[in-house]
């Protein structure tokens, strides 16, 4: 990649608890990467797409997205990172508590690369996340200009 800076995860994700349950066993799992955590959708979309220092044209290494947000729809937000010529190949990891069947469809429809579906119980969620982290630190992610 031509840019200097580092690669960032981008999570968007409005429940602080289980933000910091995902970072600390991504932390765990080796991944050092800068993360940018986003509590709701308008702010990751205009750092996505518009900030001056958003994640530019190699875009984010990777974004975990909540689907149930305060001000949007993360399926809209899936629609519109994969509908972007610059950011379509970015790796796109839904966690969610939503486990509706037709859910998990349209996320994989509109490109979703991993669909997890948050546990209700925290010790069950936090393997989950341990499990995701192991993921990621072998994970191949594409370089966003080939």
């Amino acid at each position: 990649m031509n840019d200097q800076r580092p690669v960032n995860i981008v999570m968007i994700e409005d429940d602080e608890g289980h933000a910091r349950l995902i970072e600390k066993n991504i932390r765990r799992a080796g991944i050092s990467n800068a993360l940018c955590h986003f509590l709701n959708g308008s702010d990751a979309l205009g750092y996505l797409f518009d900030h001056p220092d958003g994640p530019g044209r190699n875009g984010p290494a990777l974004v975990l997205l909540d689907l149930n947000l305060p001000d949007m729809s993360g399926t809209d937000i899936l629609a519109r990172i994969k509908g972007d010529e610059q950011l379509r190949r970015t790796p796109v990891v839904v966690l969610t508590t939503t486990d509706d069947k037709q859910e998990i469809q349209r996320c994989y429809d509109l490109g979703a690369n991993v669909y997890i579906t948050k546990p209700v119980n925290y010790e069950s969620f936090a393997d989950a996340i341990r499990q995701l982290g192991l993921f990621l630190a072998v994970m191949q992610v594409p370089d966003a200009e080939a």
